[in-house]
This record gives C-alpha cells, sequence and structure tokens, in this order.
C-alpha cells in the first residue's frame, strides 16, 4: 500500500508542459492546465451532446466551472431534445458574486433559437448551497424564459469538485 501512494505521488509531481506563443514547450502553471482542461472538456461536449441526465449537466459545469478564482455566470442552450446548442460565459464577477441580467439570457437564448437553458455559477468559496440571491436570480430568470417560450431545465451551483442542482432541491 505505501508503494501505490508512491507512484500517486510522483505522477502528480511530473510537471506538465503547454506550447507558449514561440511555440516552444515550457512547464505549465496552475491556471494554465485548468485552461487547458477547459478546452479539453469544449472538444468533447460539442453541439448535440445530450443533456437529459442532471448527471451529465453537473459534471459539464463542474469541469467548466470548478476551478476558476472569480464567480463566473454560465448558460447551455438546449434544442427541443435538451442537445446542447451552445454554451457561453455570460457574466464574471468578483470574489464572491457576479452580476446577473435576464435580458441578456433570453437574448442569447432567442438568437441560438434555445428551447431550454441550463443555467451554472460557481461559489469560488467552495460551498454549494444556494443564497437567497441565488434562488432569487433563478426565478427571474425562469420568468423572463418563459415570457418567450423558453424553459429553465435547472441551476447548478458548482464549488471547487462539489456541484448542488436547485432542481433537486426543489428550486424550480
Amino acid at each position: 500500500m505505501g508503494e501505490e501512494k508512491m507512484e500517486i505521488t510522483s505522477a502528480v509531481a511530473a510537471p506538465l508542459y503547454v506550447r507558449s506563443k514561440s511555440r516552444s514547450y515550457k512547464a505549465a502553471s496552475s491556471d494554465e492546465i485548468l485552461e487547458a482542461a477547459r478546452a479539453v472538456v469544449g472538444q468533447r461536449m460539442r453541439r448535440g451532446t445530450c443533456f437529459s441526465d442532471p448527471g451529465t449537466a453537473k459534471s459539464f459545469f463542474r469541469d467548466k466551472l470548478g476551478g476558476l478564482h472569480r464567480e463566473a455566470f454560465a448558460a447551455a442552450f438546449l434544442d427541443t431534445r435538451h442537445r446542447l446548442i451552445e454554451y457561453v460565459e455570460l457574466f464574471h464577477g468578483s470574489i464572491d458574486g457576479a452580476e446577473v441580467h435576464p435580458r441578456e439570457v433570453v437574448r442569447h437564448a432567442l438568437r441560438c433559437n434555445a428551447a431550454a437553458v441550463l443555467i451554472a455559477h460557481n461559489h469560488p468559496s467552495g460551498a454549494v448551497d444556494p443564497s437567497a440571491a441565488d434562488r432569487a436570480v433563478t426565478t427571474r430568470l425562469e420568468q423572463a424564459l418563459a415570457l418567450v417560450d423558453v424553459r429553465l431545465i435547472d441551476h447548478i451551483i458548482v464549488g471547487g469538485l462539489k456541484t448542488a442542482a436547485l432542481a433537486e432541491r426543489g428550486g424550480l
């Protein structure tokens, strides 16, 4: 068992490399590793990926938003069969908040002809319990989207590697 721990430790300690603008390789910083990982998630979850399973949405948003140091509010716009049309990070904020404008979410939904939307944001603190502000913005977005016949499916909160879905908690 002690040898197994040594192997894991040495594997994690090995540096990862990225290509710089001068096209030479250099040891990657943790932010560069996270940026590359988000790009891989974007390649893996392409247009047409089905979000009918809540676990798919939770892992998708966890991979996209989990390592960010400031709050980001994102949306996955879906077709009538809950397949991905487009993923957009709509708003960025500080370490404890991001201002969300429902008209911008509605505008993006109409632009890509979405039938449904999944929204998510991260809590850089790591906590996934929804705040009163999280519940209020969910209600406002649900009402605004309903005016144009777009359904809000869920609001996912990401805190590091943890996630919470408001729909599972009766928030939608």
